[in-house]
């Protein structure tokens, strides 16, 4: 199955992407309902991100190693397969970096950066479910009811860190 799209990166779109995409949303309100700067959202987020990343990384190994149905998976093989299939995760982390690192810089607002990475990953959220609908030759309605659908997880993310802080 042919996972890339010319749209977006092949890591961003796989499962890992997707999960990768929402979690660093998730902690950039958190970050900004605590009202940290962007550069220690960047930081937290970061090191969040990493541990979450090598999480999955030893999970899926444990999962896969030993567990080959013709013949036994060996534990570097298991680590070499999770950490290609959890790349998606980390690469999820560079959406947000860029408005962060604005804001950081102090090229635009502390606030502003960590809405506009909000809505960013929020768009890519978007192409991804879009992309997917795309890749089976849906129609076009059907095409942008994945587009929301993927979309609302980030949407979700906004609303409640609007009401939050509101």
């Amino acid at each position: 199955m042919k996972r890339s799209t010319p749209l977006l990166p092949t890591a961003i779109a796989t499962e890992e992407g997707v999960y990768g995409i929402i979690l660093v949303s998730g902690l950039v309100a958190a970050a900004g309902t605590a009202e940290m700067g962007s550069l220690h959202t960047l930081i937290f987020v970061g090191v969040t991100l990493i541990v979450f990343w090598v999480a999955h990384i030893y999970a899926g190994t444990v999962a896969v190693h030993g567990s080959g149905e013709d013949e036994v998976v060996g534990l570097r093989e298991a680590i070499q397969h999770s950490v290609k299939r959890s790349r998606g995760l980390l690469v999820s982390g560079l959406i947000p970096a860029v408005p962060l690192l604005l804001g950081t810089f102090g090229i635009i607002g502390d606030k502003l950066a960590a809405w506009v990475a909000l809505w960013l990953g929020t768009a890519v959220l978007a192409l991804l479910g879009y992309a997917a609908y795309r890749r089976k030759n849906a129609p076009l309605h059907l095409r942008l009811i994945g587009a929301v659908s993927t979309a609302s997880f980030g949407l979700v993310i906004i609303v409640v860190k609007a009401i939050v802080q509101h």
